[in-house]
C-alpha cells in the first residue's frame, strides 16, 4: 500500500460520530453561505455603479471576491462529500481539485498585484492612472489566471500520461494525492509553491516598507494604504499556509491518527475558510465609499437613485 492509500485508509478508519460529522457539516455550510452571501453583495455593489468598475483597484478587488466565492463554493462541496458520498469518481474529482488548486492559487497572487498598486497610487500619485488603467488591470487578471493554469495543468497532463484509463473511471476518497498519484507531482508542487511564496511575500515586504517610509510625512491616506498592506499581508499569510499544508497534514497523520478527523477540519477552516473572510473587512468595512454603497445591499434595502 502506498502513502497514499495508506492515509486515506486512517482518514476514513478514525471518522467522526454521527452527532459531530451534522455539526461540523452544519457549521462549514452555514459559514460558506454568509461568506459567499456577503461576497455576493460585494459584487452586486461593484456591478451597479461605475465609480468601482472603471477603477483598477476595485477590480482587483472583486476578482478576489469572485476568486474567494470559487474556492469556498467548491471545498464546501469536496467538504460535504467528504462526509456522504466519501468516494467519488476520478474524472469528476480531478475537476474539483483543478478548479481549487487554480483558485486556491490565485489569491496570493491577486493581493500581490494590490499591494503594489497601493504602492503606485501612494508613491507615485502622479504615474498611477497611466500605469494602473482598466486595460492593464484587466491583462494582469488573465496573466494570473495564465500562470496559475499553467502551474496546476501538468498535474492532469502527467496524470493522464501515467496513469491507465481505468484509473479515470475509479472511486478515490477526493483529495489532490489520490487523483494526481505521481511522486513527481509532489516535488513539483513543493518548487512552485516555493516560487510563489518568494515572489510574493518579497512583493508584500518591499511595498509595504516603502509606503512605510513614505507615510512618515505624508497623508492619512498613505497611512491607510500602510494599515491596508498589513490586512494584506496577513490576509496573505493565511493563503500561503496553504503552501504547508501537505506537510502539515502529513505530520499530524502520522503523529495523531486518532484525532485526524479534527485535525483535517481545523486546517480547513483555517486555510481555505478564514482567509475568504477577511476581504469584505478590508474593503466591504474600511473602505468608506464601497461601505455606502454597500450597506444598501447588505440590509436588502432598495437604492434610492
Amino acid at each position: 500500500m502506498n502513502v497514499s492509500a495508506a492515509n486515506v485508509t486512517v482518514v476514513l478508519q478514525y471518522r467522526d460520530s454521527f452527532t459531530k460529522a451534522v455539526a461540523k457539516n452544519v457549521f462549514v455550510v452555514v459559514l460558506g453561505i454568509s461568506i459567499n452571501y456577503i461576497n455576493a453583495c460585494l459584487i452586486h455593489t461593484f456591478c451597479k455603479h461605475q465609480i468601482f468598475y472603471m477603477n483598477p483597484r476595485y477590480i482587483l478587488f472583486i476578482h478576489l471576491v469572485v476568486n474567494d466565492m470559487i474556492v469556498v463554493t467548491v471545498t464546501v462541496i469536496l467538504f460535504l462529500i467528504s462526509y456522504t458520498i466519501y468516494r467519488i469518481n476520478v474524472s469528476v474529482c480531478c475537476v474539483f481539485v483543478l478548479f481549487a488548486l487554480v483558485t486556491t492559487e490565485n489569491s496570493p497572487l491577486n493581493l500581490a498585484c494590490m499591494a503594489v498598486e497601493c504602492y503606485i497610487a501612494i508613491c507615485l500619485p502622479l504615474r498611477h492612472v497611466q500605469i494602473c488603467t482598466v486595460k492593464r488591470t484587466l491583462m494582469l487578471i488573465g496573466l494570473i489566471w495564465t500562470t496559475t493554469m499553467f502551474s496546476a495543468l501538468p498535474d492532469l497532463f502527467i496524470t493522464l500520461a501515467t496513469e491507465p484509463l481505468d484509473f479515470f473511471y475509479s472511486r478515490v476518497f477526493c483529495l489532490r494525492r489520490t487523483v494526481f498519484p505521481h511522486p513527481l507531482l509532489f516535488k513539483k508542487r513543493d518548487i512552485t509553491y516555493s516560487v510563489f511564496l518568494v515572489i510574493v511575500w518579497i512583493t508584500i515586504f518591499s511595498t509595504y516598507f516603502k509606503i512605510l517610509f513614505t507615510a512618515k510625512t505624508a497623508s492619512k491616506d498613505a497611512k491607510k494604504a500602510r494599515n491596508t498592506i498589513v490586512l494584506h499581508g496577513f490576509q496573505l499569510l493565511l493563503c500561503m499556509s496553504t503552501y504547508a499544508t501537505p506537510h502539515l497534514k502529513d505530520a499530524l497523520l502520522k503523529w495523531f491518527p486518532e484525532n485526524n478527523a479534527d485535525s483535517l477540519f481545523a486546517i480547513y477552516i483555517i486555510v481555505q475558510v478564514l482567509p475568504r473572510s477577511i476581504s469584505p473587512i478590508i474593503y466591504g468595512v474600511r473602505d468608506n465609499t464601497f461601505r455606502k454603497y454597500l450597506k444598501r445591499y447588505l440590509l436588502c434595502k432598495v437604492s434610492k437613485q
